[in-house]
């Protein structure tokens, strides 16, 4: 931060805790917002965004001192890594029989195409969805987003291609409103 470097006293104490506070504040302040939007995107429901990001933030606040040098990567890796986790733990579908309604409206319109984007997302497993929110929306090269999730880059790169390759099987309406079309 740019408050400058706190001071170690040794053990777990620092020179001033409202220096900790106060930073630890200070980060949250400034980058709850972009966290929310990367934590919504990779689980598709604002309820469990809410509460990825405030397990991470917890974890963050309890080792601050150790990590207020690079915070966010810290948010970010316990926020991926604890989606895949708990997508392992409940692992569930719910199969239809026909596809879901995907609404009328306007595809010209901002809401309308992030509405579009938010459904073809909820139709990939949370590994890819973090995949591509890291590569696309984060715009990480693939190095950094293996380094956040925890695998190789070769496993970063076949999920890319996996999940791109599955939403334009399961959502062509991306392919179609990009203007691309169909193709053989």
């Amino acid at each position: 931060m740019t408050e400058g470097r706190l001071e170690y006293l040794g053990g777990e104490r620092w020179a001033d805790d409202r220096l900790v506070s106060a930073a630890f504040e200070a980060f949250v302040d400034t980058h709850h917002h972009r966290l929310l939007r990367s934590a919504y995107l990779v689980t598709g429901d604002l309820h469990l965004a809410e509460d990825l990001l405030q397990d991470a933030l917890i974890k963050l606040a309890l080792n601050w001192t150790k990590l207020y040098a690079e915070p966010e990567a810290f948010v970010r890796t316990v926020m991926y890594r604890d989606a895949v986790s708990w997508w392992r733990k409940r692992r569930r579908e719910h199969p239809t029989a026909s596809p879901p309604d995907r609404g009328s409206g306007d595809p010209a319109e901002p809401a309308a195409m992030r509405l579009l984007f938010a459904r073809a997302l909820d139709r990939l497993t949370v590994k890819q969805r973090a995949v591509l929110v890291l590569r696309y929306f984060e715009d990480l090269p693939e190095a950094t987003v293996a380094q956040v999730l925890g695998v190789s880059v070769g496993t970063v790169k076949s999920q890319t291609h996996s999940a791109l390759r599955r939403l334009r099987k399961v959502a062509p309406e991306l392919h179609e409103l990009a203007g691309l079309g169909r193709s053989t």
